[in-house]
């Protein structure tokens, strides 16, 4: 066999073998135990082709040497953790190259650039190598920025890339997805090759890598979190990450179990911060249709007690509560809450199910 007919051959099994990994997201939907109810079910055959643009955005089309900032989550496009009042944008990166990354801030409440280091093959990040945030960052009088990314540290606002430097991953958050300017992002490399090259071989790992990534999302899901009608203690900022985590976030995990008449109160405070969330998801962590009903509610929509507590409301029916969220008709499911840059870690939320019909407006 040639060299030429080796990395055909090669090239075909890598495809096959990335078909064969989206035919297995079917596998896991209709193997669950206990069976998935029929709009998780009907999520998860979306999430085949969620999961799979991602991959292919990220692996197949992009390039290290000019990179484009895709959107990795959206409306239409829901996975690992999406929500409401965020956009997200993903580049690859070479970590001996220099990037100038530009952009304007638009009105957003929250925006940042993350690096993630780790294997350079499709397998989840396993670090975060740096983190530059907006209070970071500087900004001109119409809101526009621009900084460095580079093997050398630069002067000035920048994130310095360390050799297994594999992506950025922006995040930006706003009030009203709506009516506020979302930031645009823009990303060069500066020192570029003129042409970019491909082979065979290199679309190869391309198309490994995309498996391997696909792979993993898989590992995960479907998620259970026990006990229902709880939420777990939120845990600090990290200094470690799995997978594309914030790491300038606090975050809280927990799960509800409803019937028609009940309700979940949920209770907490949150500390100084400059944004905050919750969101209902599916087991595969994604967030139900929130263009047709408020699924997810966050601090500037939540109406506080006196002291500057709150109280959120999950039930199926609107019990009349300013901070009524709904599950979608969905009698289970998961829940998530987020602090960027809290002052500390949050405390514990408490948690207890009511008839509906004792719900106080």
């Amino acid at each position: 066999m040639t060299t030429d007919q080796q990395a055909g051959t090669e090239l075909s099994e890598a495809f096959s073998g990335l078909l064969d990994e989206v035919r297995e997201v079917e596998r896991k939907l209709l193997a669950a135990d206990p069976p998935l109810p029929e709009a998780d079910l009907l999520d998860g055959y979306r999430l085949a082709f969620s999961l799979l643009r991602v991959a292919t955005d990220a692996f197949v089309w992009n390039d290290k040497d000019r990179p484009r900032l895709v959107d990795v989550i959206g409306p239409f496009l829901k996975w690992g953790g999406d929500n409401s009042d965020a956009f997200y944008q993903l580049s690859p990166l070479d970590p001996a190259r220099t990037y100038r990354v530009r952009g304007n801030r638009g009105d957003a409440a929250y925006l940042s650039m993350t690096v993630y280091g780790g294997p350079d093959d499709g397998r989840y990040s396993e670090r975060i190598v740096g983190t530059l945030n907006d209070h970071a960052m500087e900004f001109d009088a119409d809101g526009n920025f621009e900084f460095i990314m580079s093997p050398t540290h630069a002067d000035g606002p920048g994130i310095t890339l360390e050799p297994d430097s594999v992506f950025a991953l922006t995040r930006d958050y706003v009030s009203s997805r709506e009516t506020d300017r979302r930031p645009v992002w823009t990303i060069e490399a500066l020192d570029a090759p003129q042409r970019r090259t491909e082979d065979r071989a290199d679309m190869a790992r391309r198309l490994k890598a995309a498996r391997t990534w696909l792979a993993a999302q898989l590992a995960f899901i479907p998620t259970k979190v026990e006990p229902a009608n709880e939420i777990h203690e939120p845990y600090p900022v990290p200094t470690v990450t799995y997978g594309w985590a914030a790491g300038d976030a606090a975050y809280a995990m927990g799960a509800y179990e409803l019937g028609h008449d009940e309700a979940l109160i949920v209770d907490g405070t949150s500390p100084e911060c400059v944004f905050w969330n919750l969101c209902l998801w599916n087991p595969f962590l994604h967030t139900y249709d929130f263009s047709s009903e408020r699924v997810t509610i966050n601090g500037t929509e939540v109406t506080y007690e006196p002291d500057g507590s709150w109280r959120v409301v999950i039930s199926e029916r609107d019990p009349g509560h300013p901070n009524w969220v709904s599950t979608a008709g969905r009698s289970k499911g998961l829940i998530w809450l987020r602090w960027f840059l809290p002052e500390q870690t949050p405390a514990r939320p408490v948690c207890r199910v009511v008839n509906i019909a004792d719900v106080a407006s």
